[in-house]
């Protein structure tokens, strides 16, 4: 009998265009306050200095940073003058052209496939929605078809092992988890698992972290060993998780995180209700790290693949 082709390594898909649309409405609903601070500058009658010093101002606001809100006035300058601009509301136009031009690099779809199990460690301080992300990243991943092994590696915490519990549940997908346990153990025996089963995927959920707390970043450290221990190839993801509505300190968690481990993607959530949208462009000109999910709400399918267009042009609706 002949062996299996092999399969090719898959995307994790964008839904349907119907179902996109209704996601994009409550992204732009959810970015509506960073929005209309940024849609002010735009309601004068001309385009002079005065204009560029308020966009500035509310680009600052908006938490996108110092070096990426002067690449962004020079860079809609040099648009304006080449487009020979004269009224405001062309240049917000252009001005979603330049932020969808410096949010592209973040643009990537995460791949499972190429290896069996595809190994992915989740991380991210307390309060930034790891754990339900894990859960709607698990969603998503069945939905495409993929057999996905829980590993509730934040042994430390009680409710984080209830909570990838339940999500496991919700997903009926297997878990590997164990009171009070050694983190890197479990991350060790999950991949060891995930192997044996066959699984397609090992998400390994680590303890929240905080990067000033050096010894536990250690951790996170000991249990990428571990997990590369156990799977020469592994970690293939290691994902950072952050809170939309923290700025400029997101920005310095993705440093901190991504000098400790080496991170290959971020998912950013709770952006419904942020002033702080622009956080994403600080992000692509300091540590232009993959965006591979944002979120806007608490449900399921309220994570979505990142598209740099669709952002800029909900960020300036």
């Amino acid at each position: 009998m002949p062996a299996p082709a092999p399969v090719a390594p898959a995307p994790v898909t964008a839904p349907a265009p119907a179902a996109r649309q209704g996601w994009l409405d409550r992204l732009k609903a959810g970015l509506r306050k960073t929005g209309s601070s940024l849609a002010t500058v735009f309601t004068g009658t001309q385009i002079d200095d005065a204009l560029y010093e308020e966009l500035e101002e509310a680009l600052l606001m908006a938490d996108t940073g110092v070096k990426a809100t002067e690449h962004l006035l020079k860079d809609l300058k040099r648009r304006v003058k080449e487009a020979k601009t004269t009224e405001p509301g062309q240049v917000k136009a252009l001005l979603a052209e330049a932020i969808a031009d410096l949010l592209r690099p973040l643009e990537k779809a995460l791949v499972i496939g190429e290896f069996t199990p595809t190994v992915i460690m989740v991380a991210g301080v307390n309060g930034a929605g790891k754990t339900t992300s894990i859960g709607k990243l698990t969603k998503h991943l069945a939905n495409e078809g993929a057999s996905v092994l829980l590993a509730a590696a934040d042994t430390f915490r009680a409710a984080a092992r209830e909570q990838l519990g339940v999500w496991a549940d919700r997903n009926t997908v297997e878990i590997v988890s164990q009171e009070g346990g050694d983190p890197a153990a479990v991350s060790f025996d999950a991949v060891t698992a995930g192997k044996a089963r066959g699984k397609d995927v090992v998400l390994v959920d680590t303890a929240g972290r905080l990067p000033t707390q050096l010894h536990l970043m250690e951790e996170l450290k000991k249990i990428k060993r571990v997990v590369t221990k156990a799977d020469g190839s592994a970690p293939h993801e290691v994902l950072l998780v952050i809170d939309g509505n923290t700025g400029q300190n997101a920005l310095a968690q993705v440093r901190s995180f991504d000098d400790a481990l080496g991170l290959t993607g971020l998912i950013v959530t709770k952006l419904d209700g942020t002033a702080k949208g622009g956080v994403l462009a600080a992000i692509a000109q300091e540590r232009p790290i993959p965006v591979y999910f944002i979120g806007v709400g608490e449900k399921l399918e309220d994570l979505e693949t990142f598209n740099a267009r669709e952002f800029a042009q909900a960020l300036l609706s």
